[in-house]
């Protein structure tokens, strides 16, 4: 079975679950941005959880299928149609052999989960079908979908259309949305008050926001504490010798705008990390558009362990309700 890229959307790739174990040599994570919909979009349609999907940004694919199939679209509300006529989203539908399926505008949500029974065909590179797209590495052909692309799709009988996921499952952003962060290794690096203050303000998702990164814009600058700088560092106080960098970690460069580091990040670099935004919120992150009021609130690792359990509680709900 085969479906035909018709239009490839601004910016869709194949993505599963990633392929965690190699960031220690510099290859990133990548994945899914919203884990939490990606596996969503796969049980609903009858597919293992980490079967390869199409992760689809701000504007949807258009695609001719080539036989029949079961189709579910979850995360941003980009409503599917099948020959123009509009499905439900987070809810299996069928698509029939020669249909199109296209989508309308995006309502809500910067990313959309397109899981097609029988999941995307395509080579595993170093354990995951997943797309990085920096490095050429996965997915069909390293890249994003172009038109006239042709995907091949497994087998599987797929699930009966009609399955939907209960609202209280569909995880969602607030507004403003709120991103639970621990402080890190270098915050003892910023003054107390700028410590503060970078709490207190709301801050808003700026353009360069991507699977690298998202960038957080108009709060207060932070103040660094004086200090000589270590010989390698530059003489810039938010730089740092050469180090590590967590999944999720904020930079904040100069001290003016933070980065919070994505699935498609580099794994060091030569910037103080504040903090780390916990593994329980970065599904949330892949969700928000461009000047969205954002806040970051302070946890405790108790507090981050708690919510990992908490979204691990929600997952297990999920596979209980579509299995």
């Amino acid at each position: 079975m085969a479906v035909k890229v018709i239009k490839p959307g601004l910016s869709t790739t194949v993505q599963d679950l990633g392929r965690p174990g190699y960031y220690h040599i510099g290859i990133p994570t990548s994945g899914g941005m919203d884990l939490l919909s990606l596996a969503a979009a796969n049980l609903l349609v009858g597919n293992p959880a980490g079967a390869a999907v199409l992760e689809a940004v701000f504007t949807g694919p258009e695609l001719a299928f080539e036989q029949d199939a079961t189709v579910a679209v979850t995360g941003a509300a980009m409503a599917p149609k099948v020959d123009g006529v509009e499905q439900p989203g987070w809810t299996s539908f069928r698509v029939r052999k020669g249909q199109v399926l296209s989508f309308g505008f995006l309502k809500a949500g910067a990313r959309a989960y397109v899981a097609i029974s029988g999941g995307i065909d395509v080579p595993v590179v170093l354990g995951s079908r997943s797309t990085y797209t920096l490095g050429t590495l996965g997915g069909l052909e390293g890249r994003k979908l172009a038109e006239g692309d042709m995907l091949s799709i497994g087998a599987g009988q797929g699930a009966a259309e009609g399955r939907s996921l209960p609202e209280r499952l569909r995880r969602k952003p607030g507004q403003p949305a709120e991103l639970r962060m621990l402080p890190g290794l270098y915050w003892h690096r910023i003054t107390e008050a700028a410590g503060e203050r970078f709490f207190e303000d709301t801050w808003k998702v700026a353009p360069e926001a991507d699977r690298i990164g998202y960038r957080f814009k108009a709060g207060r600058p932070l103040d660094f504490v004086p200090q000589e700088q270590p010989f390698g560092a530059g003489s810039d106080p938010s730089n740092i010798v050469d180090a590590c960098y967590p999944y999720g970690s904020v930079q904040v460069p100069s001290g003016t705008e933070p980065i919070v580091l994505h699935r498609d990040a580099v794994s060091g670099g030569g910037y103080c990390m504040i903090g780390t935004v916990i593994s329980a919120d970065m599904d949330l992150i892949g969700q928000l558009q461009p000047h969205t009021p954002t806040r970051f609130v302070k946890v405790t690792m108790p507090e981050a362990l708690a919510a990992r359990r908490d979204r691990k509680a929600v997952m297990d709900e999920i596979n209980r309700t579509l299995g």
